[in-house]
C-alpha cells in the first residue's frame, strides 16, 4: 500500500491536492482471486496515487445475463492527483494488461472489470466518462463493499450508501473471508 500524502505531483510540475476516487473491481472468469489481487496491487502502484483501503471480496450474483458464474467483487478507495479522465483511461489500460477484451455481450463473463465509480467533487456525463457511475446505486456488488470501507458516506445527488444498499438487499452479495 502506498503512503498517504496530502498533495501529489500534478501534470504541470506543481502540486495538485489529492482527490478521493472509488474504483470497483469484478471478475468471474479464470483465477478471479489472483486477477483481483493483481488489480489491487496495480492500483497501489499508479502514479500520483495512493491506495487508501480495499474492501473484502464479495461473491455476487450476475446482473442482466444471469446464466454465468458468480462474480467476485471489491471496492478500493484511492487518493489521487490524476485527473478523472486520466484515471479512467489508466483503469482501461489496467484491464487490458490483465487480459480484458471489451467485446461480446454487455454484463457477460469477464476476466476483470475495473470501473471508476466516483471521483470527489466531479460530475460528468460524457461519451467516455460518466461520474458518478450511472448504475452504481442499482448494484449490490458495488454498494456492499463500498459501505464496508466508507460507512456513513453520502454520494452527492444519490444519498447515503447505507440507504442505497438497503434498496438492493434483494440482490445476493456475500462477504468472503479470503485474503487477497
Amino acid at each position: 500500500m502506498g503512503k498517504p500524502r496530502s498533495g501529489l505531483a500534478g501534470d504541470a510540475g506543481g502540486v495538485r491536492q489529492a482527490a478521493e476516487a472509488v474504483v470497483g473491481l469484478g471478475a468471474n472468469e479464470g483465477d478471479t482471486v489472483a486477477t483481483l489481487s493483481a488489480a489491487r496491487r496495480a492500483l497501489a502502484e499508479l502514479p500520483a496515487t495512493c491506495l487508501a483501503v480495499a474492501s473484502s471480496l464479495y461473491r455476487t450474483a450476475p446482473i442482466g445475463w444471469t446464466d454465468q458464474p458468480d462474480f467476485l467483487n471489491a471496492v478500493c478507495l484511492l487518493r489521487t492527483a490524476l485527473a478523472p479522465e486520466v484515471l479512467a483511461e489508466t483503469l482501461f489500460d489496467l484491464e487490458r494488461t490483465l487480459g480484458r477484451v471489451r467485446a461480446g455481450v454487455r454484463n457477460g463473463p469477464r476476466v476483470i472489470d475495473v470501473d471508476l465509480l466516483y471521483y470527489e467533487g466531479v460530475t460528468r456525463d460524457g461519451p467516455t466518462l460518466t461520474l458518478p457511475h450511472p448504475r452504481l446505486h442499482e448494484r449490490a456488488f458495488v454498494l456492499y463493499p463500498w459501505v464496508e470501507i466508507m460507512p456513513g458516506f453520502r454520494i452527492p445527488g444519490l444519498g447515503a450508501l447505507d440507504d442505497l444498499r438497503r434498496a438492493v438487499q434483494n440482490q445476493r452479495a456475500e462477504r468472503l473471508a479470503i485474503k487477497w
